[in-house]
């Protein structure tokens, strides 16, 4: 396998990262998110009709309850057109006017059966939001705590750097594409710290036993080097495999689970490219100003 310096160019991979970031916190201040009723509050009706029907036909009928920016999902469809299975979440509004908004569409669309039927409060809605950030950050303090007693702090501080990293890309695109953040996007960022750190700490792995046999003539770049790629093949089939998994279901999955399967596409993508282009070299960074500081101490 030809081999790409990595290491020396960690100043171009930092800046093309840095780069993303920009672009990323520009989007979140001015375009913001766009947050499903899980936070915002709102309802939930799943419907199943008696025959297929489509997006337009229910739009039309909530339109006329002043509900016609209601997002509206066909289940099950085979050509994203028509379905018998139609799940509706909507923003707040009285519990009145949308039995009553239900009720026209069995009247005006077709007869049908109420799956379930939910409401969310506001209040919920932001308590939703702070435990899914308490979710993130107290998952990197325990993985701190972790990699620190099974290698050392710098190996911690640069993992869960790489891991802040891939989490905010992530957050960067809904934000850039405008796609909707609900309950399950906290679960796909949890499933990307999780894969994200595994391809890391089997870098760090290798990092740490070529660290035994370390010659004083052999510099940590040239170590460092030496270890991202013997894990290289491992490291590329595994990414590739999930990968293509997550793409095919992102792909063929449906709509009830699409931006779920975004967020871990990009999670993962990201998560495959911190392991193996920053997360050494920042390793190497911090142990070299520790040096330094014990130099001159």
């Amino acid at each position: 396998m030809m081999r790409f310096p990595i290491v020396k160019h960690f100043k171009y991979f930092m800046g093309l990262t840095l780069l993303v970031l920009f672009i990323g916190v520009i989007s979140v201040f001015t375009r913001g998110f766009n947050m499903g009723i899980d936070f915002t509050g709102g309802s939930i009706v799943d419907l199943t009709f008696t025959q297929e029907v489509t997006v337009a036909q229910v739009r039309d009928v909530l339109s006329q309850h002043g509900m016609g920016n209601s997002i509206i999902q066909l289940e099950n469809s085979t050509d994203n057109e028509k379905s018998k299975s139609v799940l509706i979440r909507t923003g707040l509004v009285e519990d009145e006017e949308l039995r009553a908004a239900i009720n026209d569409i069995k009247t005006q669309v077709g007869d049908y059966q109420i799956n379930r039927m939910e409401n969310i409060g506001a209040t919920i809605g932001e308590e939703l939001i702070e435990q899914a950030a308490m979710a993130v950050v107290l998952s990197w303090l325990l993985m701190i705590v972790y990699i620190t007693y099974r290698f050392e702090f710098n190996f911690a501080v640069a993992a869960v750097a790489a891991l802040v990293i891939d989490v905010f890309v992530t957050i960067s695109y809904f934000s850039f594409f405008q796609m909707e953040l609900d309950s399950s996007f906290v679960a796909a960022l949890l499933t990307v710290v999780g894969f994200s750190i595994n391809g890391t700490v089997v870098i760090f792995d290798r990092i740490r036993e070529n660290l035994k046999l370390h010659r004083r003539s052999e510099g940590l770049e040239e170590l460092v080097e030496t270890s991202i790629w013997q894990c290289m093949t491992r490291t590329v089939y595994t990414e590739s495999t999930a990968l293509f998994a997550v793409l095919v279901i992102f792909l063929y999955g449906g709509a009830t689970i699409h931006n779920f399967m975004f967020a871990m596409l990009v999670g993962f993508a990201s998560g495959g490219y911190t392991s193996i282009c920053l997360a050494g070299p920042m390793w190497i960074k911090m142990r070299e100003r520790k040096n330094h500081k014990t130099v001159q101490a």
